[in-house]
């Protein structure tokens, strides 16, 4: 796995190997209005149950044709308040809907879009869609202006017998964002209209193989203090009995000092699964040269056969200083459950495919609009 800051590795890097995937992710937290917004980019996405599926026939030699990752773009959005989910909205299509920005940093699929502008510093978002099976259409504009990056790199191609399967790309560990939200039940024509004020995070993933060839599970998180900014992001190889690669990124606003460090030792505890939510670690422990850290997961934000999202909490202790409770954002995702047939079918109920008509996506959004009783 390689690690990255470099900011010219944020463009789409064009791979058409079966089975490679790429993303752009972008979240952010308005604290004082109890909102959190969720964007992703995908080309070839890698959890995709279509995507999947077509790559394992093709492997099988069941059919002829491979899949190229462009053929399954994508785009999602998730809208939260106070910790409950108000938006989930997953769909994907073939290449028509999905292009990047010529010569520089930014994609589009159908008229959701993000770009990048070099003079201004500044990643522009403009989100347009409807979601007919929840009722609802958004149109929102936001921008994440960086407040700070790192520089770090990790190339694992020049250590003797690591081969490179993934990519993160560390672009914006933290940013300031604004936005405006504009949420229309579709059969009333009732509108909410919100101003966005927060703090935001935004970076970039790539692989050249499917994730459960490659990653065994894998944590990320961060949380934003008042003294120190820390990113964490823990990859357990998959056919490695040696320990994850593992990083912590902590920036000192006092000092204004970033520091990285890799020699990172990892302990999970609390081991928990639901009826369709993967075995993980519902505490881990992070501990280097000078720094520890607890990461407690407390409420589930989302939760899939494959993926979690948590509201966190951190204990921090850096040198004499111990900081408590400190709230952030963590994931978990194990990706074996993305080669089962099972999950797969369990999966599409979320994923809303071009030209696609699946009676689990309209079952499952059917039941969630009939019993979601919040009205945004």
């Amino acid at each position: 796995m390689n690690i990255t800051t470099d900011p010219l590795q944020e463009a789409w890097h064009r791979l058409d190997a079966p089975g490679s995937y790429e993303w752009w992710y972008f979240d952010a937290e308005d604290e004082e209005q109890g909102i959190s917004v969720v964007f992703i980019w995908f080309a070839g996405f890698a959890f995709s149950p279509y995507y999947l599926s077509h790559y394992e026939e093709w492997k099988a030699r069941r059919r002829d044709d491979p899949p190229n990752p462009v053929d399954y773009a994508g785009f999602s959005f998730q809208l939260y308040r106070d910790g409950r989910e108000v938006i989930n909205f997953i769909k994907e299509g073939p290449r028509e809907l999905f292009a990047s920005e010529d010569g520089g940093i930014g994609v589009r699929f159908e008229e959701n879009r993000f770009v990048y502008d070099p003079q201004r510093d500044e990643y522009r978002l403009g989100i347009d869609f409807t979601f007919p099976a929840r009722d609802r259409s958004v149109h929102a504009s936001f921008s994440f202006r960086p407040l700070h990056r790192f520089d770090y790199r990790l190339d694992t191609a020049v250590h003797d017998g690591v081969d490179f399967r993934h990519q993160w790309v560390l672009s914006v560990p933290k940013a300031e964002v604004l936005g405006v939200l504009d949420i229309k039940m579709l059969a009333s024509g009732k509108r909410k209209v919100l101003q966005f004020r927060g703090r935001g995070y935004h970076d970039h993933n790539l692989g050249i193989v499917p994730m459960y060839e490659s990653i065994d599970r894998w944590y990320w998180g961060r949380a934003f203090s008042a003294r120190y900014d820390l990113i964490y992001y823990v990859v357990f190889l998959r056919g490695r009995s040696s320990s994850p690669q593992a990083l912590m990124l902590v920036r000192d606003h006092e000092s204004g000092n970033p520091s990285a460090f890799d020699a990172v030792s990892v302990s999970e505890s609390g081991f928990s699964r639901g009826l369709f939510a993967p075995v993980h670690g519902q505490t881990l422990r992070l501990e280097a040269a000078g720094v520890s850290v607890d990461i407690r997961h407390r409420k589930a934000l989302d939760a899939g056969p494959f993926y979690l999202r948590y509201a966190s909490r951190f204990s921090m202790t850096i040198g004499d200083e111990r900081l408590e409770e400190v709230s952030g954002i963590s994931e978990f995702l194990n990706p074996g459950p993305l080669n089962s047939k099972l999950m797969q079918f369990f999966t599409a109920s979320r994923v809303w495919r071009e030209g696609k008509r699946s009676a689990m996506y309209f079952l499952y959004n059917f039941f969630k609009h009939q019993f979601d009783f919040r009205r945004f």
